[in-house]
């Protein structure tokens, strides 16, 4: 496993703007390690064993089918946790590749982890979450993903909860306002993060 020695966690819940603020951080000069994007690769490397597991009609075009295999996942627990054991140690193990990789520039880098708190695979010390309420959460996923209120609410009672998630960061970036008030609340936290660094 990496030292994760410059990393900073980057994370919150659904809907409260992490890609955004990842994006500033990457105009800033930042490297990041987006754990979503290495999942997908891992899961469309595993297209085969994804078959064999629940069936051909999740896979289209040599590519794993996310969205039915999230309804899938969604619906059976059971499902979650097959495919959790598959994928989850080969996504730390490539994280933990790109981390060390990174390390070597002696220079702070981000890692998105959406789930940081809910799968506690990662010894990074430092976190950043980016805030909104609940409130905010569930009328951003419903415009944003047009899917319906019992779903985004499960969805975001899934995680924990976002007050929590605040209260244990080193660094919270509250994004329930406006991309002005965003990029001023971003400018704030690298401005720490370079003075601790």
């Amino acid at each position: 496993m990496s030292s994760f020695e410059y990393a900073v966690a980057l994370t919150g819940g659904i809907a409260t703007g992490k890609s955004t603020v990842a994006e500033i951080f990457i105009e800033y000069g930042y490297d990041i390690i987006d754990a979503d994007s290495v999942a997908h690769d891992i899961l469309d490397e595993q297209s085969s064993t994804i078959a064999e597991m629940f069936g051909r009609e999740y896979i289209d075009g040599g590519r794993v089918d996310r969205r039915a295999l999230g309804k899938l996942i969604f619906a059976h627990s059971d499902h979650r946790d097959r495919l959790e054991q598959l994928l989850h140690p080969l996504i730390r193990e490539r994280i933990s590749q790109m981390a060390d990789t990174l390390d070597e520039n002696g220079r702070v880098y981000l890692v998105d982890i959406p789930l940081f708190y809910e799968t506690s695979s990662y010894p990074i010390e430092d976190v950043i979450v980016v805030y909104a309420p609940a409130d905010i959460q569930l009328a951003r996923v419903l415009a944003r993903d047009g899917m319906d209120i019992d779903r985004a609410r499960g969805i975001i009672d899934a995680q924990i909860d976002i007050e929590l998630k605040r209260n244990r960061a080193k660094y919270t970036i509250d994004n329930s306002g406006d991309i002005e008030q965003l990029r001023v609340e971003c400018s704030r936290v690298k401005e720490m993060i370079d003075e601790s660094y």
